[in-house]
């Protein structure tokens, strides 16, 4: 199989000029706040789960 420069950036290339094309601003917004979400909730769950675990001095 060859690794070389050109197949990747051919194989980038054309999913890049496949997807490109397709993708919507409401997919774009949706992704972002999706992904806002996520951040905060994971942030506050480690937050929990620190205070859940920490020892009572």
């Amino acid at each position: 199989m060859d690794n070389s420069l050109t197949l990747k950036a051919g194989t980038f290339g054309g999913f890049a000029l496949s997807v490109i094309p397709n993708l919507t601003s409401a997919d774009v917004i949706k992704t972002i706040v999706l992904a806002c979400i996520g951040a905060v909730v994971s942030f506050g769950v480690t937050l929990f789960l620190k205070r859940l675990t920490s020892k009572k001095k």
